[in-house]
C-alpha cells in the first residue's frame, strides 16, 4: 500500500507529552499517535505530492491560528476519543486548503461543518472508548476547567506509511505572519 498524508496543527510540546503518556498508560496503538489538529484529512492528498507545492502555499498565505483545547469527548458515531478544540482559524485554513486543492472527492466531515479535534483514542477492536472517557475526564479535568490557548505559526506534514501504521511529521511550513487570510 502507499503512504497517506494529512495537513495539521501541532499542539504545545507539554500538551502534546500529556497526550502522548495517557495513549501510552492505556496501551493505546493506532494512527493518532502524533497529537494533531487536521486541517486537511488525506482526501486529495495523493502518494506523489504532486499537491504539496500548492498547499504550501495556501499556509504560507495564511495567518497563525489561534486554538483553544478543552476537555475530553467522544464523538456521536463513536469513532474517536478526543480532546475539544475550538478555532475559527483552524476551520478557515481548512477551507482554504479546500478552495486550493480541490481535491475530486472530499470526505463527509470536510468543509465549513469541520469538527476541530485532537484525538486522544481511535475505536478499535477491544478499545472501551468509554472507559477511556472516564480516564480522561480525570487526566484533563483541567482542559475542561479552563481550556489551554495556544497560537501556531506552522502546519505539520503528517505522512503514514501504510495500513496498520501512524502518522508522523515529514515536514513542517509556516503559516504566514501577515495576519491576512
Amino acid at each position: 500500500m502507499s503512504p497517506s498524508y494529512l495537513l495539521a496543527v501541532l499542539p504545545p510540546p507539554a500538551l502534546a507529552a500529556r497526550i502522548a503518556a495517557f495513549r501510552e498508560g492505556h496501551a493505546l496503538r493506532d494512527a493518532a499517535a502524533t497529537p494533531h489538529i487536521t486541517v486537511k484529512a488525506r482526501s486529495g492528498l495523493s502518494p506523489d505530492l504532486d499537491w504539496a507545492a500548492t498547499a504550501r502555499a495556501a499556509v504560507a498565505g495564511h495567518a497563525p491560528v489561534q486554538v483553544q483545547v478543552g476537555g475530553p469527548a467522544v464523538f456521536r458515531n463513536g469513532t474517536a476519543l478526543y480532546l475539544s478544540v475550538h478555532s475559527a482559524d483552524a476551520v478557515a485554513l481548512h477551507l482554504a486548503l479546500l478552495s486550493a486543492l480541490r481535491p475530486a472527492q472530499r470526505f463527509g466531515y470536510e468543509g465549513a461543518h469541520m469538527t476541530p479535534h485532537l484525538s486522544v483514542a481511535l475505536a478499535r477492536r477491544g478499545t472501551d472508548l468509554s472507559a477511556l472517557l472516564d480516564a480522561a475526564r480525570v487526566a484533563f479535568a483541567d482542559l475542561t476547567a479552563a481550556p489551554l490557548a495556544f497560537t501556531a505559526h506552522e502546519v505539520a506534514l503528517l505522512r503514514k506509511s501504510g495500513p496498520g501504521g501512524v502518522y508522523l511529521p515529514l515536514e513542517h511550513w509556516p503559516l504566514g505572519e501577515s495576519g491576512a487570510t
